[in-house]
């Protein structure tokens, strides 16, 4: 496509220096009121019982398991917390959180999309560009990575939350919407000397599919459980506490699971992936993509798709076939990974 070379350009400085994305259409909720603790205890998987500045990666689950929401949750104060999520979950996310605060308790959802911009500074020379504009100490000490912190920003008061969702070193910059351009512009003067560049959503898309995070309504949803996804790290089941979607999990923890999310790369440049792919094992149908698209950095097509049997899945199952994608009709050899294909130990974003 007409796009690819510039989107590459995007990615690579995202990964060699530092990329700016206007992610504004981010859903923000404040969850508030003296029960937010015990009411997002029990909606979410992961555990949100921690000090203000804290930041959560969940799911919030379906009384089957199933993933009914992918997010993170930002502690702001003893009775009060942040949720960001996807462009277009805000009206699905807020009324499950809403229907699922149990009854009695004092905890209330405050939609507040069009209150906050959203600028996210990623890449490796993030840190430099970001302390160059603000007195705040950013270091890695000081600044860990899923934490939050209130910093002034060309005179604007900015939520920084240490987060990615492409795999670099950086953080969301959660700024009300009047001080939006003036963040904007001091950013991309700071940065010049650093390569800093305007990046879109086709890069963020690139960029996590190298990283195998996983995107809500295709590679999760309300049919597929944490352990299927690949996502059972995420979820609090050592420490007993209850939530919602518990028992389910609890009861399938025995029983094989029927399909297993993995990735695939195919290492032809001619190749584009786009999802919807038929995924074979040994030579047998087993699934299909559920998204795909191109990974600069390892110059490969890269897509994830769950490969299924009836007999159960386990990654030993998924590691050692041979696997195959039909492609406009033709199969190719593809590579299968439980790992992300680029960074798989994480350092890069702990920086």
């Amino acid at each position: 496509p007409g796009w690819f070379d510039a989107v590459g350009r995007e990615h690579r400085a995202c990964r060699e220096a530092a990329a700016l994305f206007d992610q504004t259409s981010f859903a923000k909720a404040l969850i508030v009121g003296k029960d937010a603790e015990a009411a997002l205890s029990w909606i979410a998987a992961n555990n949100v019982a921690k000090p203000p500045g804290a930041v959560t990666y969940t799911q919030l689950l379906n009384h089957k398991g199933g993933i009914e929401c992918d997010l993170t949750i930002t502690r702001l104060a003893k009775d009060r917390f942040y949720v960001v999520t996807g462009t277009a979950f805000g009206t699905h996310d807020f009324d499950w959180i809403r229907r699922s605060i149990p009854e009695g308790m004092d905890a209330r959802v405050i939609d507040v999309t069009s209150a906050n911009s959203v600028l996210a500074l990623m890449g490796p020379r993030a840190r430099e560009i970001l302390q160059s504009c603000c007195d705040d100490n950013l270091s890695n000490a000081a600044f860990p990575f899923m934490t939050s912190r209130e910093i002034r920003l060309a005179g604007a008061p900015v939520l920084a939350i240490r987060v990615t969702y492409v795999g670099e070193l950086g953080w969301e910059l959660h700024i009300p919407v009047d001080f939006a351009v003036s963040v904007y512009e001091a950013l991309i003067e700071a940065g010049a000397p650093f390569g800093l560049v305007d990046a879109g959503y086709r890069a963020i898309e690139s960029l996590r599919l190298e990283k195998g995070y996983r995107a809500w309504g295709a590679d999760i949803g309300p049919d597929h459980t944490p352990p299927m996804a690949g996502l059972g790290w995420a979820v609090k089941m050592k420490s007993g506490a209850p939530f919602q979607g518990r028992d389910a999990l609890v009861q399938a923890a025995g029983l094989p699971l029927p399909r297993l999310l993995a990735g695939f790369a195919v290492d032809d440049p001619e190749i584009a992936l786009l999802g919807r792919e038929t995924i074979y094992r040994n030579g047998l149908r087993v699934g299909w993509l559920s998204s795909g698209g191109y990974g600069y950095s390892i110059g490969m097509a890269i897509g994830y798709g769950y490969v299924r049997n009836s007999d159960g899945v386990d990654p030993t199952f998924v590691l050692s076939g041979d696997y195959q994608l039909e492609i406009a009709g033709e199969r190719r050899q593809a590579t299968v990974s439980l790992s992300p294909f680029y960074d798989p130990k994480a350092e890069r974003i702990r920086a």
